[in-house]
């Protein structure tokens, strides 16, 4: 079967590329890549096809279009790294492919701010929301911008969430003769630049703002809810039994505002999760919280379960925070596990405690009581107010 060339191109055009990348491109019967990069090429006999709009669907097509032709496509940068490489393995398998990189914008941007690369965390932001960027304290980020417009959008997020004194570094067309670089904070940001460009921030929160991190049991009030919400305390429990790992998928059902897949989300950036909830009220309240905490990512499904759980992909975990008494809820969430899938379910009625016992009975797992005080005042004292405990089930399928 023909191999496919991906050749890595940078602003440096046809000077920036090595021997074999050149002859990777002059030795091509078909060159795919996008309009910027195809004027990049001198002129030769090979066909040139520029990628439409949206890319992703026109790949298998334009491939199956041209099988049997000795065929380059064009990557920017290094195509493994958020490029068109890790798109065409992922599709064709690694022994179709032949990749001839060029230096990241990455490595480029590290080169020129002096910073180094394994202590960096990337953000694409190509076809994806500004809401994505997860910003966090003492960790430098490099944002890969969509456009020229992707700095402003990033300064302004950063504003919002009580970041305005991030020092931003916006690097321009890296590697290629028109390379600029641009300083400010988020604050004030108001330059106007190219549209390709990184974005380096150095994170720095305003006096008094409280950070978020990555670990499970963030404050309750980061959440907008109506009461249906699993506290903080029990939150912190609950993902510990959860136990994710990356690339995992969990359910969250029953998800009321979303607090679970969304602290889920947050433990590692290829996490997945879907939010099942019956109201269209907290649905609709789960994708706000969701993307002010820095994954909108979180697929929200209004419907009620077990109904609304069909034609999901199958979970690598399961949470029920809600409908645990619901005919067939749980039932439906156990078949849908796999080998190795693991379930927490939590109750705070008898009746629902009920129902956990006899699941605990019929297919083992563990029981737990959470309880927990919180300190009150007590008319000019201060005491312990109890909240509801909650009893919980964690189970993994064998």
């Amino acid at each position: 079967m023909a191999t496919i060339t991906v050749v890595g191109i940078g602003a440096d055009g046809w000077d920036g590329l090595t021997d074999a990348a050149r002859r990777a491109v002059t030795d091509a019967e078909v060159v795919l890549g996008s309009g910027r990069q195809l004027a990049l090429l001198p002129a030769s006999d090979a066909t040139h096809v520029p990628w439409p709009s949206p890319l992703l669907p026109a790949v298998e097509p334009l491939l199956a279009e041209h099988a049997g032709r000795r065929l380059c496509v064009l990557a920017s940068g290094d195509p493994m790294l958020f490029g068109i490489g890790g798109t065409l393995v992922r599709l064709l398998g690694a022994e179709r492919l032949e990749i001839v990189p060029h230096p990241s914008s990455v490595s480029l941007a590290c080169a020129r701010l002096g910073w180094a690369v394994e202590d960096v965390e990337v953000v694409s932001l190509v076809g994806r929301p500004v809401e994505s960027l997860l910003v966090l304290p003492n960790r430098r980020v490099l944002v890969l911008g969509a456009g020229a417009g992707t700095p402003g959008e990033v300064a302004e997020l950063l504003r919002s969430r009580g970041f305005g004194p991030t020092p931003m570094t916006v690097l321009t067309d890296l590697g290629g003769p028109g390379e600029r670089r641009h300083d400010g904070v988020a604050a004030t940001w108001s330059a106007r630049v190219g549209a390709l460009n990184v974005i380096a921030l150095d994170p720095r929160a305003a006096p008094g703002v409280t950070s978020l991190g990555r670990t499970p049991g963030l404050p309750d009030d980061a959440y907008d809810h109506d009461g249906q919400l699993t506290k903080r305390e029990v939150r912190a429990v609950t993902l510990a039994a959860l136990a994710p790992l990356p690339g995992q998928l969990l359910w969250d059902v029953g998800a009321g505002s979303g607090s679970v897949a969304i602290e889920w989300l947050r433990t590692h950036p290829s996490c997945r999760a879907v939010a099942v909830e019956s109201r269209a009220d907290r649905a609709g309240r789960i994708e706000l919280n969701a993307a002010a905490l820095g994954v909108p990512g979180l697929r929200v499904v209004h419907g009620r379960a077990p109904s609304a759980l069909a034609g999901l992909p199958r979970p690598d975990a399961v949470f029920v925070g809600g409908g645990v008494s619901g005919d067939g809820v749980l039932a439906a969430c156990w078949d849908a596990l796999g080998e190795g899938g693991r379930l927490v379910a939590n109750a705070v009625t008898l009746e629902s405690e009920a129902v956990l016992t006899r699941w605990r009975a019929s297919v083992g797992g563990e029981l737990r009581r959470i309880e927990v005080s919180r300190a009150a005042p007590v008319g000019g004292f201060t005491g312990w107010k109890p909240m509801m405990p909650v009893t919980q089930w964690e189970v993994v399928r064998t």
